[in-house]
């Protein structure tokens, strides 16, 4: 691509930003516009459940550029811009402002949207969710020392959120269908070390209980769960998960497959067009297979791809997909394949501890607290495909 030619990346978040930094880094020369929903520049969502939810961190500390970076890099960004339709006879994005962007490349970077699970009072617009810094933002003005809060779901959002409104000194409860926090996902073992962490905090625990109601109350809410109790709050977070945004992908005609199906390259069905982070089911190179991720991480080498290519360069997907997730001042770091594990082996060493996953013989993750070199070397024997140890 050339100075006469147009990128255009619909999506701020990390994938997004991280598309258009490789373009530039190698060599890319045609005009970049970055067009993004929020009404903030590219900031670091991780923070959103920790240091900034509990006031160590503020609002100037979370974006991912400097302020000068997009000028520097001929980078447009255009904030509070909705895009509506890709047009790819056109080659057009096309914004509900009527604006209308042509493309010689078009990168859909639309990431993934909270879910509100279907029971009597979950869609009140005051039940908080959490993805954007203003989320995080609202939920710290209105939750502090003595107040009340229920946090429904015990994954990595639910179980870091409850643990830092702890911190600031609310009352919390969290409630959640799981018997032990993540333990289907990472095993009884870790479950129970995440719950004995949630317990330290102060985080009153609802494990195995279904949420059955939502109601206003008395400024607040009082929240319905299995055997007749009502939980007060003044507020209410749910932690239950997310789903891609495809609906852009969708009515642009692209392959779907519980997710925008690309090549190793990020490339789409569609010419021209490329997808990356939460919403691509990306052909894995070393896992040999499509695979589907939310990790902020993944989210970043998606990008780095794309830009590479884009730019004319050769790159491919093949790293294991990763993540970090810190609860409190506990931190879990983790590779793995998604589609879960036939096998563990848990290596309790007191205060730290490894976990080794298998799937059919072969390695498919390993998990590590306090133990970084393994979580360090554990990433290469998961692409090799190495066979699980036992």
């Amino acid at each position: 691509m050339n100075r006469d030619e147009r990128l255009v990346i619909v999506g701020g978040g990390p994938a997004g930003l991280a598309t258009a930094r490789a373009y530039r880094d190698a060599g890319g020369l045609a005009r970049v516009e970055i067009l993004s929903t929020e009404p903030y520049p590219p900031y670091n969502r991780p923070p959103l459940t920790k240091d900034f939810l509990r006031g160590e961190s503020t609002r100037e500390d979370l974006p991912i550029e400097a302020e000068g970076w997009y000028q520097e890099n001929d980078v447009e960004l255009r904030l509070s811009t909705v895009v509506e339709a890709v047009d790819r006879e056109r080659a057009v994005v096309e914004t509900d402002a009527g604006e209308r962007f042509s493309y010689d490349a078009c990168v859909l970077a639309t990431g993934s949207e909270p879910v509100r699970i279907p029971v009597p009072g979950a869609e009140d617009p005051e039940i908080l969710v959490m993805r954007t810094l203003e989320n995080s933002a609202r939920l710290r003005e209105r939750v502090g020392g003595g107040d009340r809060a229920v946090v429904v779901g015990s994954g990595f959002i639910g179980c870091e959120a409850a643990a830092s409104l702890s911190l600031r000194g609310a009352d919390v409860t969290l409630v959640s269908l799981e018997e032990v926090p993540q333990g289907q996902r990472l095993g009884e073992e870790v479950g129970g070390r995440i719950r004995g962490w949630l317990e330290d905090y102060g985080v009153d625990l609802r494990l195995g209980t279904a949420l059955e109601g939502i109601e206003r109350r008395d400024g607040g809410y009082s929240v319905a769960v299995e055997g007749g109790e009502s939980i007060p709050a003044g507020t209410v977070l749910f932690g239950t998960g997310v789903a891609p945004r495809l609906g852009l992908a969708e009515a642009a005609g692209l392959e779907l497959d519980g997710g925008v199906v690309t090549d190793s390259s990020m490339r789409t069905s569609g010419p021209g067009v490329f997808a990356v982070g939460d919403i691509a089911s990306a052909f894995n190179e070393s896992a040999g297979r499509h695979v589907s991720v939310e990790h902020w991480g993944d989210a970043l080498e998606h990008g780095r791809i794309a830009g590479t290519v884009i730019a004319g360069g050769e790159a491919a997907w093949s790293m294991a997909p990763g993540f970090w997730s810190t609860i409190g001042d506990r931190t879990l770091k983790y590779w793995a394949w998604d589609g879960g594990w036939d096998q563990h082996a848990f290596e309790d060493r007191g205060e730290s501890f490894v976990v080794r996953y298998g799937r059919d013989g072969a390695l498919v993750g390993v998990l590590a607290h306090g133990a970084d070199e393994d979580y360090e070397n554990g990433r290469e024997p998961i692409e090799r495909g190495d066979p699980f140890p036992g």
